[in-house]
């Protein structure tokens, strides 16, 4: 039997590989147009293209998981990842760049597809502290994950950086292979392609509406032909998942009253947590001379940044003790007052590195303390044989809060900004107002947490199998 520990650590580096290549291109972001000879609004895409198929792959991955076996999805999406990263490692043009983009996003089903299998293979006594440790792959990945990205891209050739993620995809293939055991528990369904197909076109639609909105303008009909239409295909979407026999997503289940409000608190999280990511890095990379930025360097600024990440493992353990002696929802909502106490400091005390650097630390505290919770409040709700689904569908809100964010902060930035030397500069105010929207949305998490039932579901499927504790 494979050691639970060795389990561990290998989902919890197939995590922060996934979440690293959210962050990858970043360093060489600004410079894409002139290493491409393409438009800026052409390698926008490099990024949009990621966050929709991590959108779009991670709820059917869930249920995929939990009808083929998980370990067998999860080492399909990270064969994507390395596919993926060979292509964007040869690619000579924005075209190629962007399909590698968007098959390396899919690797963030990974994520819960591993706090899925967690459930299946290990004692509850250790599964707070696992899920804990998984779960914060989410910003451990991307923290430590930038400023290796700002070391190669200053040190090498830029494509290296992608022959980097084939590597280690590589690993984490090799390493799941051998030391992750099969999942048995399985879900005897067939698979609703046409709610698939539904979901992905509604999904890229509405992501697409709100990724792109400030660029194509608000209230351009692009931003509100692909919103407006995006809703109304969720909605279609919904109705026909509800007849079916055998849905993508079990809505009946996901409006569950604990599912329905985590997943609602899920999204007021990742919007107070990615409304600092945007913010932060544009206050430390800001020239002093602008009056409110404070001159860093990226790779400077990443190391400033880099406490967040490191913090929500070390809190893994915490979070672990605190669920078992007060409950997932106490976590979640000291988790959420955490994040409302960063943006009272950010509002009043963020003017230097240090500061910045100090309250990240709040914030990674926060969070590393409110995404442990989460998926335990969705397990705790949902039977054992929907449990990839339950969480694809719960990471999948979280994403939604996080290009939420995106759209709306970085919106808010340029209304609130001035010109200097041609440059749009963010002003004083506009990072001010971020920060109450940040602070905001961590208040409405806290909310609905307070409301959300603590008791488990009445009828769990038994776990399948189990490793010895």
């Amino acid at each position: 039997m494979p050691n639970p520990r060795v389990v561990v650590a290998v989902l919890a580096l197939a995590g922060m590989s996934a979440s690293f290549m959210q962050t990858i291109v970043l360093p060489i972001q600004s410079e894409l147009p002139d290493l491409l000879n393409a438009s800026r609004e052409d390698t926008a895409w490099v990024i949009t293209a990621t966050l929709l198929s991590a959108a779009v792959v991670t709820p059917l991955a869930g249920r995929l998981g939990d009808m083929y076996g998980k370990r067998r999805i999860a080492l399909a999406l990270i064969a994507v990842l390395i596919i993926g990263s060979v292509v964007a490692a040869l690619s000579q043009d924005v075209g190629t760049l962007i399909a590698g983009r968007a098959l390396q996003g899919a690797v963030m089903g990974v994520i819960p597809l591993g706090i899925s299998i967690l459930r299946d293979v290990l004692h509850e006594d250790r599964l707070g502290g696992a899920i804990a440790l998984v779960s914060a792959t989410l910003g451990v990945g991307g923290a430590i994950g930038l400023p290796i990205s700002a070391l190669v891209s200053v040190n090498l050739e830029w494509h290296a950086l992608f022959w980097l993620a084939a590597g280690l995809g590589a690993v984490v293939f090799v390493l799941m292979l051998v030391f992750v055991p099969v999942s048995t528990l399985r879900t005897p369904a067939r698979f609703d392609w046409w709610g698939a197909i539904g979901l992905s076109i509604a999904l890229t639609a509405l992501l697409l509406a709100v990724s792109r909105g400030n660029e194509w303008g608000w209230f351009s009909p692009a931003t509100l032909g692909f919103g407006v239409g995006g809703v109304l295909l969720l909605l279609a979407w919904g109705a026909y998942e509800l007849r079916v026999r055998d849905p993508l997503v079990d809505l009946r289940v996901a409006a569950r009253r604990p599912v329905l409000l985590t997943n609602l608190a899920s999204v007021a999280m990742g919007f107070a947590l990615f409304s600092s990511n945007v913010v932060f890095p544009q206050l430390l990379e800001l020239p002093v001379s602008t009056g409110v930025g404070i001159g860093l360097s990226l790779l400077a600024a990443s190391f400033v940044l880099m406490p967040s990440g490191l913090t929500m493992m070390v809190m893994a353990p915490v979070a672990a003790r605190m669920q078992r002696t007060r409950g997932p929802r106490v976590l979640l909502i000291a988790g959420a007052v955490l994040l409302v106490l960063s943006y009272v400091l950010s509002y009043f005390f963020a003017t230097g590195w240090w500061q910045v650097l100090l309250i990240n630390v709040v914030i990674g505290v926060g969070i590393g303390l409110g995404y442990a919770a989460m998926p335990t409040l969705i397990m705790r709700a949902v039977p054992a044989t929907e449990t990839a689904a339950a969480n694809g569908l719960n990471a999948l809100m979280r994403s939604l809060g996080t290009s939420f964010a995106s759209a709306i902060i970085g919106a808010l930035l340029a209304i609130y900004s001035t010109n200097d030397g041609g440059v749009q500069i963010p002003t004083a105010e506009g990072f001010q107002l971020s920060y109450v929207l940040g602070g905001a949305a961590a208040i409405i998490a806290a909310i609905i947490a307070v409301f959300i039932p603590t008791q488990r579901h009445p009828n769990p499927v038994e776990r399948h199998t189990s490793l010895p504790s």
